[in-house]
């Protein structure tokens, strides 16, 4: 199979619902029930704003922004009772990552807070470069498969938000996500091509049946920022923690993956991509977009910080669910993935 001809661009099939709320989407999408009558669910309020059910749900409603899934109802992407029922599960989740963080409106010190690299680093790179198994390493790029295939979509959203300069850098640093001009440099088809190389299926979408919460969490948190006005300096904090942290963080993927799976540049490609460039990108996303976009409008600086704050709290989530369950020989996904041999 060649990995530059990977199906990444094919909607995915619509996932198994994990409660009452994804049920209820899901549902609707599916063309099995109508969207009005998603106005007798009141369980968004009570439901674990961080759990499968409402996460999922929360996704499924969000993806019809993206590529959607096979066989939905286009129109369905501005249903009015399906937009409030989003909002319903919008609130809570907003409420949970704002009560998780500090706050304040330090955004150097917050950005600065992003360079120190810490003394005992236990996080998933650090394990995979140290010493992970091969099958964590499958398991990793399936978790990250469900933001990587779509990389840079997200932060996309907050483009027309934007005016001179922070427009302009976040344009430059964007031009660069999406290969520079080039088709086969998107970095989505550089995730996908690495995919191939460790037996995992690239098509769009594959693996959401088996990505817990934690995982769906930190891509919804992206899409609920960009597809939000309200929340652009929110994105913009969430899209300089990503490019700041990326560089060291990719040099120690390429690391694990070249020790897993030897000197194969279509599997390290993806990651040594990201150690040049997003080092680069810190730079041009800090002095340029958030520099300028502070000097037109102060009053963001608050959002700045939370987006980089909340950012941070779900990334460690995530973190801390991979490297507890690797440790103790469990699978971190909903399910194994199916053995190479």
């Amino acid at each position: 199979m060649s990995a530059l001809a990977a199906p990444v661009t094919i909607a995915a099939t619509l996932p198994h619902s994990r409660g009452p709320l994804s049920e209820a989407v899901l549902d609707v999408l599916a063309g099995c029930r109508a969207s009005s009558d998603l106005s007798e669910h009141s369980l968004a309020a009570t439901s674990d704003p961080f759990g499968d059910d409402l996460q999922l749900a929360l996704y499924a409603c969000y993806e019809l922004h993206y590529r959607s899934f096979a066989g939905v109802d286009d129109a369905l992407e501005w249903d009015p009772d399906l937009l409030r029922f989003r909002a319903t599960l919008e609130r809570p989740f907003l409420a949970a990552l704002r009560a998780g963080v500090a706050g304040g409106d330090d955004v150097d010190g917050a950005l600065d807070a992003l360079l120190v690299e810490p003394l005992d680093g236990n996080g998933p790179s650090y394990h995979l470069a140290e010493g992970g198994e091969h099958w964590q390493l499958r398991e990793y790029v399936a978790h990250r498969s469900i933001y990587h295939l779509k990389e840079a979509d997200p932060q996309a959203w907050v483009i027309p938000r934007l005016d001179g300069q922070a427009k302009a850098s976040l344009v430059t640093v964007e031009h660069d996500e999406y290969g520079a001009g080039r088709g086969e440099r998107l970095h989505a088809a550089l995730f996908a091509e690495m995919m191939v190389e460790l037996d995992l299926d690239p098509a769009y979408g594959h693996y959401l049946d088996v990505v817990p919460a934690v995982t769906l969490a930190t891509v919804n948190a992206m899409s609920h920022f960009g597809l939000h006005r309200s929340l652009r300096g929110a994105l913009v904090g969430q899209f300089a923690s990503v490019e700041i942290t990326s560089s060291p963080g990719s040099a120690r993927m390429a690391r694990a993956v070249q020790r897993l799976l030897g000197d194969r540049e279509a599997a390290t490609r993806f990651y040594t991509e990201h150690i040049e460039a997003d080092a680069v990108h810190e730079q041009v996303v800090r002095h340029g977009v958030i520099t300028d976009l502070l000097a037109r409008n102060p009053e963001l600086a608050a959002d700045v910080v939370f987006g980089i704050q909340a950012d941070a709290l779900l990334e460690d989530r995530l973190a801390a669910h991979l490297v507890t369950r690797w440790c103790a020989g469990q699978t971190s996904l909903l399910e194994p993935l199916a053995s190479t041999g």
